[in-house]
């Protein structure tokens, strides 16, 4: 990662439309931009869904990156945050063996110190989720590779701004210069 590049999440708001996820990872791909993260789901606004992107690029690059993905066919709007202007999340889950639990009370220590939980308990593994940020998320990783793991799997950001949501604004905005036509 160059020194000018940071990580970047990008909202992409959209109508829920065939083939607009291709076209919205095209606009990275021509560009050669590694996506982080891609994350989708419904809005806060019925009928819109939104897309959550993480990438480490530079501010210029984030900048043109919004304006091409505003120039797509149903996409609404799209925004960028830095990491400190939004809260969020992942969620991973550990597939681990029954016998790591056999150390006396150091695996369930582990679970609790992480603040983690248990999802499943079977004869052959346990299942356990951790929501947290990416680097809680890698150390609890590596502490249950210690102990054995048979699969880990782990979601993509889920974000919320911390200022009110902006497609609101911008929707409002939309249906006023409406009005004035």
């Amino acid at each position: 990662m160059e020194n000018n590049e940071r990580e970047f999440t990008i909202s992409v708001f959209t109508e829920n439309q065939a083939g607009l996820l291709q076209r919205v990872v095209t606009v990275f791909t021509r560009r050669h931009i590694n996506i982080e993260s891609l994350t989708t789901s419904k809005s806060s606004i019925e009928g819109i869904h939104r897309f959550t992107i993480v990438v480490k690029v530079s501010e210029d690059q984030v900048i043109k990156l919004v304006a091409a993905l505003d120039k797509q066919i149903d996409v609404i709007k799209a925004f960028y945050y830095r990491t400190h202007e939004i809260v969020y999340q992942e969620v991973a889950l550990y597939k681990i063996p029954s016998e790591a639990f056999a150390d006396g009370d150091e695996t369930e220590i582990l679970i609790r110190a992480y603040n983690a939980r248990i999802l499943s308990i079977e004869p052959e593994y346990i299942v356990v989720e951790k929501t947290g940020h990416p680097e809680e998320i890698e150390k609890l990783l590596t502490e249950f590779e210690k102990k054995g793991i048979f699969e880990f799997v782990r979601s993509g950001r889920v974000s919320i701004t911390k200022v009110m949501e902006p497609l609101n604004k911008y929707l409002a905005s939309i249906t006023s210069e409406e009005i004035e036509i």
